[in-house]
């Protein structure tokens, strides 16, 4: 892991396309600006982490054909 210094408005660049920007540091808090292009997917962790389990639960789902779905009960 890479640990940088930075102080408010200095920024981190990330491959040469997406830049980390600290717009305020209050307490134990940093606010962070990132601008990266638009194909880039951004998260915070915990928001990361959830969407890869949920993905991970879709794709666990039993195969069903299409005659059960339509099945009235």
């Amino acid at each position: 892991m890479l640990v940088l210094s930075r102080k408010k408005g200095q920024s981190v660049i990330i491959n040469d396309n997406i830049e980390i920007t600290i717009l305020e540091v209050q307490g134990d808090q940093v606010r962070l600006g990132i601008a990266a292009p638009k194909d880039v997917s951004i998260h915070r962790k915990e928001v990361f982490l959830e969407i890869k389990e949920e993905n991970k639960k879709a794709a666990n789902i039993a195969n069903v054909s299409l005659n059960d779905i339509l099945r009235k009960p």
